[in-house]
């Protein structure tokens, strides 16, 4: 159906530079694992964005020489002709759908280990790196600081060379621009210290030289206009939005073309916000003020996912475009859906932070709970929005469990042409575990999974969802279908096993009334003590859920952890922070590095895994979330009867998401995904080869096209 006329306003071109921007949709800087060292994964990825109606398209933080070499993380470099020529395929991309490409061009100085080029750091004063113990160096001379403006200036013309229109000056997140500006890193005594226009000067210097020197592109700045209150800012030593934020912005804005803006320090989790703590929008108090002080474009971010927020933000005079990261990751169609007035075909973020924590944990290639084909796009070959025929779609196909991986299975599948895809599960409904889990608290949002694909599943007539079945091996048997996929997931741990002693924990035992799993609190209601012990043997977010669900109830709660923090996985995803701060305010008490050996009504004994120490506590109930077990018995019985499956008539038996090896969403999505993607190929149990661009010896760029030309046909 055609969109209403409201949402015109975010299809206005708009003057960016010497540039149009063809609607008000601006893919912010974000990585996602690729950098300038795997050009066709970097190419295909962002040009799916602008395949998809981004109007403007970003790499991630690209450093400009080799003085800011941010291993183990991975970002992109323009360091040299080579690092041209690779980002080149990228800028490509983007043109090929008529948009514009942007770079976001940094030195990171002090943050920077230079791990790979072993380059001494450079500091604006000699104070060790806040975030990286291994970052030190010693403060830069003013002879130095001119080569540092000259380092910039070549930076940029190397990304005019690569085929980038924006260019954009970061200042943030351990960059040079925000080195000089706060005080809490500038202690220098000289005109680039002390003063505010003494600690903006080098920003100045370099805006001027690249204004003299870099022509036909246009020139921004991505800018943290506040440092925020403390525990998460740096107090009176960074910015406001109101006083200096404002005031850096009025000083340098004739010299830049647009103000991309966000606010946070070096924990930019304040930034990036998980949906657990921050609703849509969440920086706009901020954001907004910059207005007072520029009339440039102005591009604000917000994990916005709904199109009348967007307008909201136009409307109101917030900001003039529309900046997303994680959204964009996981609908890189949403600008064209907008568009269309497809809304209920919108794959909305879910907040979860899954694909931040790849490059917190050095810059994995990048994953998605809600979009499966992200990262895929190139050695893989998928489209998030296009699927082929399948040479089997003949065969009548049966999915038992209507989970993350059920689900996924099936809506895969009935886009790949398959003539009957019945989806069944004991339920009511579909989603699987997240019917109860999004219940918890701070988890609504992840509800966006089940929600998104059962509208999928309700707009294809070759599709059917059949509840409250229970489904016997003998059931599956006499179904009629040639293909079985089960996707009946798994439950936690009811005996306490755990990872450090891969035995369970001595008296643990849910089916009696003062022990439970996460499921038996949702689901069952079952209720606990007054003093709950809760045993984290996960590492990720279920076990604090927990602690934060028993302690909303008012009860006293403990929670002991053999891990070294809180739910290790949470910072990661940029979330261990706020969920210790929550939990202690709730008046949690939080023990890591305690290993929890045994149990029995009013008492636990825990062990500190390095001193040795035992304790013992007063608790009168337990919460086991310590590991979980596959429910794969179905898949077991109907695989270990090869002859009967050969009489029913059944061709091809698989086992998916949790059932297989249980994990966090994304990969019961991706499972289910790629089954269905190579469900008609010789073994779809074994996942098909994908390009994988590496450095091989003797090898001639035909060695490389051909490999992706026989995997992608």
């Amino acid at each position: 159906m055609p969109r209403e006329a409201k949402y015109d306003v975010l299809f206005e071109p708009i003057q960016i530079g010497p540039h149009t921007l063809k609607n008000r949709f601006w893919q912010v800087p974000h990585c996602n694992g690729a950098g300038s060292d795997r050009p066709g994964f970097q190419a295909a990825f962002r040009g799916m964005k602008a395949e998809g109606g981004w109007s403007a398209v970003f790499t991630e933080v690209c450093s400009i020489a080799p003085g800011g070499d941010v291993m183990p993380w991975v970002a992109s470099k323009l360091w040299d002709a080579g690092d041209v020529r690779n980002l080149r395929e990228m800028t490509d991309a983007i043109h090929a759908h008529d948009a514009l490409a942007g770079v976001e061009l940094c030195h990171p100085g002090g943050l920077a280990a230079n791990a790979e080029t072993r380059a001494p750091a450079k500091v604006v004063s000699q104070i060790a790196s806040d975030i990286n113990y291994l970052a030190n160096g010693r403060a830069l001379s003013k002879r130095e600081i001119a080569a540092l403006r000259r380092e910039h200036v070549e930076g940029f013309k190397r990304a005019k060379d690569a085929g980038f229109d924006l260019l954009t000056f970061y200042a943030g997140l351990g960059t040079f621009p925000i080195y000089f500006l706060y005080p809490f890193y500038n202690k220098r005594t000289d005109e680039y210290g002390g003063s505010f226009e003494n600690r903006i000067r080098f920003t100045r210097e370099v805006l001027e030289d690249l204004r003299s020197e870099v022509d036909g592109v246009a020139i921004g700045m991505r800018f943290v206009i506040d440092t925020l209150e403390d525990p998460y800012g740096y107090g009176d030593l960074g910015v406001r939005a109101n006083g200096e934020g404002k005031d850096f912005i009025a000083a340098l804005d004739h010299l830049v073309d647009y103000w991309d803006l966000n606010v946070g320090t070096l924990n930019w989790g304040e930034d990036a916000g998980s949906s657990r703590f921050f609703d849509t929008n969440h920086e706009a108090e901020y954001v907004k003020v910059a207005k007072q002080a520029t009339s440039k474009p102005c591009i604000n971010v917000g994990r916005f996912t709904d199109p009348d927020v967007m307008i909201g933000v136009i409307n109101s005079g917030q900001a003039d475009i529309i900046g997303a990261a994680r959204p964009s990751i996981a609908d890189p169609f949403l600008p064209k859906k907008i568009e269309e007035g497809r809304f209920e075909d919108i794959r909305e973020c879910i907040g979860c932070n899954v694909c931040v924590s790849r490059w917190e944990m050095g810059g994995p290639p990048i994953w998605c709970t809600q979009n499966p084909t992200s990262g895929e796009e190139y050695r893989r070959g998928w489209h998030p929005e296009k699927f082929s025929t399948a040479r089997n779609a003949d065969k009548p196909v049966l999915v038992v469990g209507a989970g993350p991986a059920g689900m996924e299975a099936a809506v895969v599948l009935g886009k790949r042409g398959f003539e009957a895809v019945h989806l069944v599960d004991a339920g009511s409904e579909m989603g699987g575990h997240l019917n109860w889990m999004t219940t918890m608290p701070g988890l609504r949002a992840w509800r966006r999974v089940a929600e998104y694909r059962e509208r999928q599943i309700s707009k294809l007539d070759n599709v059917q969802f059949i509840p409250n079945t229970r489904m016997s091996a003998q059931d599956v048997r006499e179904y009629g279908a040639e293909i079985v996929i089960v996707a009946t997931g798994a439950h936690w741990a009811g005996d306490g096993m755990n990872t450090p002693t891969h035995d369970p924990i001595a008296g643990a035992d849910a089916t009696r009334p003062d022990v439970a799993t996460p499921e038996q609190l949702v689901v069952e209601g079952k209720q606990l003590g007054d003093h709950v012990l809760v045993v984290d043997g996960d590492g990720y977010h279920m076990a604090s859920t927990t602690a934060e669900f028993l302690a909303r109830q008012g009860r006293r709660v403990t929670y002991a952890t053999h891990w070294e923090t809180l739910g290790p996985y949470l910072r990661y995803t940029l979330e261990e922070q706020r969920m210790y701060q929550r939990l202690t305010e709730l008046g949690v008490t939080i023990l890591s590095q305690h290993l929890v050996l045994s149990y029995e009504p009013g008492k636990a004994q825990l062990v500190h895994l390095w001193g040795g120490n035992e304790v013992t506590l007063d608790v009168d109930s337990l919460a086991l979330v310590t590991g979980r077990y596959s429910d794969s018995a179905l898949y077991d019985e109907l695989a270990d009867d090869q002859a009967a499956l050969d009489e029913a008539g059944i061709s091809q038996l698989h086992l998916v998401g949790d059932a297989h090896s249980p994990g966090i969403i994304a990969q019961a999505t991706f499972s289910g995904h790629r089954l269905a993607r190579e469900i008609d190929s010789p073994n779809p149990d074994v996942p098909l080869p994908y390009i994988r661009e590496r450095r091989l010896v003797g090898a001639t760029e035909d060695d490389y096209t051909l490999g992706a030309a026989t995997l992608l046909g």
